[in-house]
């Protein structure tokens, strides 16, 4: 038996890695996402710590007492919101975890049926049907309740390890960009991989630039919708509907739950609202957010939108907030290496720090 030659090896080589590289991102796909996100997120608090470090009085030159002043901030502005809509959440919270329990054992063993019928005025043959109805369909229901609990721990996992790890970008970005540039570059492939990095650099300050855009249009539209209809706390809810517009599909849809909410216990004008919303999510997804992420990351509309509906299908919400991206770092790197001479970058400004110099960025960049 002959053995193969050196190309045939090589390519056999190359293929067996990408498939070890493939299986590696699919099992560790949910820990990348996280730091996906936590990049994202260190994006755009960056924009507030460069705020507080120029403007304040003490310790100009160190990072680490604005970046605890914005985190302090945003945990403030979520408490007033939070408190401003529903100064009982925490103890209704509280006392809706401690009763969970005793709550699912009564859907289990279907005696809810028997509470509802008597709350809702059912006679007895319709509350036995409902019983029987749960009864029958314990394990089915038991193992939605099991899934839904499992998503909840991980995404509640996910989000707490956001910020945390948002931290480490927000104070030491520049050393951790300059490290991988280094581990993954040669002596003569260093200056292409600073280019690109401040090219990647550009382009995500870009996307952010333009998540805040659509998340501001948000707030003024749904505020100045729930003044005109008497809603209580417009500003409040509105803030809400802007902060949870970073939420792909799950935001909006939170966001449409609590208003109508709010504006069915206080009688306020619900229905139109919720029709209101409706028709500004048609406007944002299909006209607003795809000229405002065509604009910032310079590819058309209708890509933008292609680009949504594919990510949705491949990854669902993450797939969602994370496609446009993913396809705007694609076109850069496309460009990097098919213009290589094509741009002059001066300097790397990542959402860390402001103290390196080593690093390249934009020297015309619009965000300075």
């Amino acid at each position: 038996m002959a053995f193969p030659d050196r190309r045939t090896l090589n390519v056999l080589l190359t293929t067996l890695l990408f498939a070890v590289a493939v299986a590696i991102v699919y099992v560790a796909r949910t820990v990348i996402v996280i730091f996906a996100f936590s990049i994202l997120f260190a994006y755009l608090m960056n924009p507030i710590v460069r705020f507080l470090q120029r403007h304040s009085l003490f310790f100009k030159n160190l990072r680490g007492p604005h970046v605890a002043e914005a985190y302090l901030a945003l945990l403030i502005l979520i408490g007033s919101i939070v408190h401003i809509l529903d100064p009982q959440f925490v103890p209704r919270l509280g006392r809706l975890i401690r009763q969970s329990p005793a709550v699912m054992e009564n859907v289990y063993s279907g005696d809810i049926a028997i509470t509802m019928g008597q709350r809702n005025g059912w006679d007895e043959a319709q509350s036995q049907r409902a019983k029987a109805f749960l009864q029958q369909r314990r394990e089915s229901i038991r193992g939605v309740v099991e899934s839904v609990r499992q998503f909840v721990s991980v995404a509640f996992g996910g989000i707490l390890m956001i910020p945390i790890l948002g931290l480490f970008f927000l104070s030491d970005g520049d050393k951790l960009a300059n490290g991988v540039i280094h581990l993954i570059s040669t002596g003569e492939t260093y200056e292409t991989a600073r280019a690109l990095a401040a090219d990647l650099n550009d382009m995500l300050r870009h996307y952010v630039r333009a998540k805040v855009t659509l998340a501001v249009l948000s707030l003024i539209y749904c505020s100045v919708t729930m003044v005109f209809l008497g809603y209580p706390h417009a500003l409040a809810l509105g803030l809400l509907a802007g902060v949870l517009e970073f939420i792909p599909i799950a935001g909006w849809i939170t966001a449409l739950i609590a208003i109508s909410t709010v504006g069915l216990l206080t009688h306020s004008h619900w229905i139109w609202m919720a029709a209101l919303l409706g028709l500004w999510r048609v406007t944002m997804d299909y006209w607003i957010a795809p000229r405002v992420m065509g604009h910032e990351l310079e590819i058309h509309p209708l890509l933008a939108i292609f680009t949504v509906m594919v990510g949705g299908a491949v990854g669902g919400i993450v797939g969602i907030y994370l496609s446009v991206p993913i396809v705007a770092a694609l076109r850069v790197i496309w460009h990097r290496f098919a213009s290589p001479t094509a741009h002059n970058p001066s300097r790397l400004d990542l959402p860390l720090t402001t103290e390196s110099r080593d690093l390249p960025r934009f020297g015309h960049s619009s965000d300075e």
